[in-house]
């Protein structure tokens, strides 16, 4: 009989547990246990199926399922679990899972793979922007709609970052990593161009950077302005005295590869979703 069940909401204890595991599988494999997403749906209590696997009255395994077509889910981890395969497979049909910092074997099939980059600070810089751009702070007091309208324009088709909204941005700004001199817009008259949001990971023990966010409108591509976005953000990280940054692209999404690749970032790991569902 499986350790696994499943529970709409998690109770008070529950969550201070699930968020002990996660810091503690944290500590272990030296890397996030769980998407910051889902981490954040444990912390203020979202929508989802929380799993859980609990032996001897602990909780001992963590996953979180988001509801969609199909749905998707990670374990605290990133591994598989076979017994939590076959009971979510048996409510749902399919499944999206996410597979992290590992070669994928056996069933299933990869839809999707996101690969962590990582480069070196500082870095050479690029030539300063053409006339009629000009990069400030975020204001969140004046920016806030802009934004969403510039970042969502840019991802229009991309499965997390082309759907923000005005709450989860609040959320995000309420945070207590949020910097706003981290985070730059590109003003083009009156309109946002582009922004680069970058993020300190302050309590990790190599202390790295994040291009947390890099979008280019459409209507303003094809002029170089995403690389001297990123450029500006990872200036932004080197001054606050972090020798490395990273960032998370899509393997398909080829022009972002060679950009980045172009300045000096390298893989370090993939991430692999793989879809499971009747034999």
């Amino acid at each position: 009989m499986s350790d696994w069940r499943c529970s709409p909401n998690l109770t008070p204890d529950q969550r201070l547990e699930v968020l002990d595991l996660l810091n503690r599988t944290e500590i272990a494999i030296g890397r996030e246990a769980i998407d910051e997403g889902r981490r954040r749906t444990v912390i203020h209590g979202g929508p989802g199926e929380h799993w859980l696997s609990v032996v001897d009255q602990r909780v001992r395994g963590y996953a979180l399922l988001y509801a969609g077509e199909p749905a998707s889910i990670e374990m605290c981890g990133g591994g598989t679990d076979e017994p939590l395969a076959k009971e979510v497979l048996a409510r749902h049909g399919i499944v999206d899972w996410w597979i992290r910092d590992a070669r994928h074997e056996g069933r299933g099939r990869v839809v999707r793979t996101l690969q962590l980059l990582r480069v070196a600070l500082p870095i050479q810089t690029t030539p300063a922007f053409a006339s009629g751009f000009q990069t400030r702070e975020f204001d969140p007091q004046r920016d806030i709609g802009r934004w969403l309208e510039q970042n969502n324009a840019a991802f229009a088709d991309h499965p997390e970052q082309g759907a923000w909204s005005e709450r989860e941005l609040r959320e995000r700004i309420a945070e207590p990593w949020f910097d706003p001199t981290g985070f730059i817009v590109l003003d083009a008259g009156d309109r946002l161009a582009a922004s680069c949001w970058t993020k300190v990971h302050e309590l990790h023990p190599d202390r790295f950077g994040e291009i947390y966010v890099i979008s280019v409108h459409p209507d303003f591509r094809g002029r170089g302005l995403g690389r001297r976005m990123v450029t500006e953000g990872l200036d932004l990280i080197r001054r606050r005295g972090v020798a490395s940054a990273v960032l998370f692209v899509d393997e398909s999404n080829r022009a972002a590869q060679r950009l980045y690749h172009s300045i000096g970032f390298a893989l370090e790991r993939e991430d692999r979703l793989v879809r499971f569902g009747p034999d």
